[in-house]
């Protein structure tokens, strides 16, 4: 018997995707509502699911365990109102929990519209075990009570599923403006750390979001903190090595320290991970060799990146910015081609084909790909779609 589980509060928006999702393959849904003022509670019962109410105490581990409580099933999934079950993994999922010898399932989650790290691996499916639990009072995780687990019962095992599982839309901007996401995970991390001031996840963690809100200082002395902890175990998590890796190579290409930066991505990729969640560090590597010239390497970066993940449309486009240096007109168009195939909103896309377009003297189809550019930057960025307009004019285009 498979469980759904999750907490929720003011999700009336989006929780019936997330519900939708999960009705053909759980066998109940429990759903915790931790204070919401709309129809949350309303429309999670109209969709099959068991509403019980929590009182938010600002520890989202307290929450999920409460909610634990009401689970009768075997097996355990827990989504948030932000993400939906792809309905390809489903077959996977149900053939992995018949396995008698895991007890934790991790599944690779997908951030969409993510610039940078589009992938993640989380442990959101897991046995239904008096031992397991979450801990952490955001990024709330089962891994410590299963670690422990495993000390004393080493018959089990971990496993994964290869195939994404889960679609995350709430890290888009307006999804982090309109529920003040930083703000809440700042609060709840940091008094996290002040009790633990040397645990690498939360060093990782809250290090990371410090260098997303601007406090670069703080940032750096957390993930550096964090590296130096977690190399003193004599196992280290490689997910969270990788974390630290790329999240300090960010630091060093915002502050222009090349080399370093290099070596910090390379060291990500050197971790034993599926080669899907170190998407990320290959195309920043990729994109730093090319902001240096190194252009023949950069090419190989985003060719190994679209060998991982043919879809990704940031890394066609790289790609034909890549070529496009090198003077391959017709292989950046291509790219360009593919990455709008991928992403009919890409506004840079359109721009740069526009420019390619224009240097093989295709001027009608040129013209035609800065139309589209300005098209979409005016929604999107209004002021660069009229520093566009007004650079084509003075070229003598009438756009």
């Amino acid at each position: 018997m498979l469980s759904f589980c999750g907490i929720f509060k003011n999700e009336e928006a989006a929780l019936p995707a997330c519900l939708n999702s999960v009705r053909d393959i759980v066998d109940e849904m429990i759903v915790l509502d931790t204070g919401s003022s709309d129809r949350t509670p309303e429309i999670a019962r109209e969709l099959g699911a068991q509403v019980y109410d929590f009182e938010w105490g600002q520890n989202f581990s307290d929450a999920r365990n409460y909610a634990l409580q009401y689970v009768q099933g075997d097996w355990v999934l827990v989504l948030d109102a932000d993400e939906v079950l792809t309905p390809e993994i489903k077959p996977q999922l149900q053939q992995a929990i018949q396995s008698s010898e895991h007890i934790l399932i991790n599944l690779i989650r997908q951030e969409v519209g993510a610039v940078q790290s589009p992938y993640s691996l989380i442990s959101r499916l897991f046995r239904k075990h008096p031992d397991v639990y979450f801990t952490r009072p955001y990024h709330s995780i089962v891994d410590d009570s299963i670690q422990v687990l495993l000390e004393r019962e080493p018959q089990w095992q971990i496993g994964y599923l290869s195939e994404v599982a889960i679609l995350h839309y709430g890290y888009q901007p307006g999804a982090i403006a309109s529920l003040n996401k930083f703000a809440r995970a700042q609060a709840a991390m940091e008094g996290f750390f002040k009790l633990h001031p040397e645990d690498p996840y939360v060093c990782c963690k809250l290090g990371a979001l410090y260098m997303q809100t601007g406090k670069f200082d703080q940032g750096i002395e957390l993930l550096e903190r964090g590296l130096q902890s977690i190399q003193k175990s004599p196992a280290p998590d490689p997910n969270l090595l990788y974390e630290l890796y790329y999240h300090l190579g960010n630091v060093q290409t915002r502050f222009r320290n090349w080399q370093s930066a290099a070596d910090f991505y390379q060291a990500a990729i050197q971790q034993s991970l599926l080669p899907k969640l170190k998407l990320g560090a290959y195309n920043n590597l990729g994109s730093l060799l090319l902001g240096v010239g190194d252009l023949a390497t950069a090419k190989q970066a985003y060719e190994t990146v679209l060998q991982i993940d043919p879809s990704f449309a940031i890394g066609h486009y790289n790609l034909g910015t890549t070529l496009k240096a090198l003077g391959d007109l017709s292989g950046a168009i291509a790219c360009y081609q593919r990455a709008i195939h991928l992403n009919s909103d890409y506004a840079e896309a359109y721009q740069n084909l526009g420019v390619a377009l224009w240097k093989l003297g295709d001027l009608t189809a040129s013209i035609e790909a800065f139309k589209q550019a300005i098209a979409l930057h005016e929604t999107q960025n209004p002021a660069v779609a009229q520093e566009l307009r007004q650079t084509l004019q003075e070229m003598g285009w009438q756009v």
